[in-house]
């Protein structure tokens, strides 16, 4: 089959022709249908965070089951699924509380480079190629643990599928989990990529007022305006702070940081007022740091928290968010962007690096 491997960080992704092994006990193969242009592979491919090379990228995904090993009980082949780059197994502290976005499977997975018991399902001319998070959608298939995947019905396009996986139920998720009392709240979000975008899709769906998004791009931020930011600041040619001032008479209670920069982070600290939370949702690069005034931290109780993918339970949540989108709250349609063969992965990639509007997709 055909896939893109990152041999080295620093260098284009290459498609090659790669050898699949088929399922194990408790695994699923999946036919690609679609794979979202995440930044996080970007950053491997940049080398800010470290994996386990060779390695399929892709982690974003949506498809068909076409086979699955002994004893999966949870889909069958012909089941239209999306991947999970953080399985859960169901017995941890986390999973049993509703918390699976910190299973420790997530963290063996990507250590190993490998599945669930840490071997690889993927070679190349006789040798081992590594897993991306468990997952590896860059390709035309892919071999999966059952508890990497969500089945959902085959109504939704595939590129809605892929991409919820990742960006909408990070962004979305935030919102609607770890930002549930920001109804009537004003709310700053920076940065206006697919995670950031879909925070401003959950926090209309919240009620939150006004909802600022931050960008140094226009057309970003047009786009966040279609998907319900109620104002924008781009932030190249605007002051944040003066900006915010004229919008809202009250200081904002939330910031969400969609970009992952410690001068973002540092803008969403001082965007909000006291008694203000930040959340943190994009990813640096690997020991990456921000400096915290500690008086206004103290003083005036702000709060600094992290969300993992969206704090979300995507067993339960990814269902829910694909019923909204169904209904019409959550116009997924509009967040998608350009579409790529795989063979066109790096075109995505240099793209996305050059700030393109919305989440782009691959098509294997």
């Amino acid at each position: 089959m055909k896939a893109a491997v990152l041999h080295r960080a620093g260098e284009p992704l290459t498609i090659e022709n790669v050898d699949l092994d088929v399922p194990r006990p408790g695994e699923v193969e999946i036919r690609v249908l679609a794979a979202g242009v995440c930044h996080s592979d970007l950053h491997y491919i940049n080398g800010d965070l470290n994996g386990r090379l060779p390695a399929v990228l892709g982690h974003e995904g949506a498809g068909v089951v076409e086979r699955v090993g002994d004893g999966v009980t949870r889909v069958r082949p012909g089941d239209t699924v999306i991947t999970l780059w953080r399985p859960r197994c169901g017995d941890c502290e986390f999973c049993t509380t509703g918390r699976p976005a910190l299973c420790a499977l997530g963290r063996t997975q990507a250590a190993s480079g490998g599945l669930l018991d840490g071997t690889s399902r993927l070679s190349l001319d006789g040798e081992k190629i590594h897993h991306l998070m468990g997952v590896s959608c860059f390709a035309e298939r892919c071999v999966v643990s059952e508890r990497s995947v969500v089945s959902i019905g085959p109504d939704v396009p595939p590129e809605v599928a892929a991409i919820t996986g990742c960006a909408v139920v990070t962004g979305a998720g935030a919102a609607i989990n770890a930002m549930a009392g920001a109804t009537g709240d004003g709310v700053v979000v920076i940065g206006a990529g697919g995670v950031g975008l879909s925070a401003v899709m959950g926090l209309r769906l919240v009620g939150a007022y006004p909802i600022v998004a931050v960008d140094t791009s226009d057309s970003k931020l047009e786009k966040a305006r279609e998907l319900g930011a109620t104002h924008t600041v781009n932030a190249s040619t605007q002051g944040l702070a003066d900006e915010l001032a004229r919008i809202s008479r009250r200081a904002f209670t939330w910031a969400v940081d969609a970009v992952g920069l410690p001068q973002t982070l540092s803008q969403a600290f001082d965007a909000v007022g006291t008694g203000g939370t930040v959340v943190a949702l994009g990813l640096g690069r690997v020991g990456a740091t921000v400096a915290v005034p500690i008086n206004p931290l103290v003083q005036q109780e702000k709060r600094l928290i992290g969300s993992l993918y969206g704090s979300a339970n995507t067993p339960v949540d990814i269902p829910k968010l694909l019923d909204l989108y169904r209904a019409g709250h959550l116009p997924l349609d509009q967040l998608l962007g350009e579409r790529y063969a795989l063979t066109d992965i790096n075109d995505a990639y240099g793209a996305l690096a050059a700030g393109a509007t919305g989440r782009a997709v691959v098509m294997p």
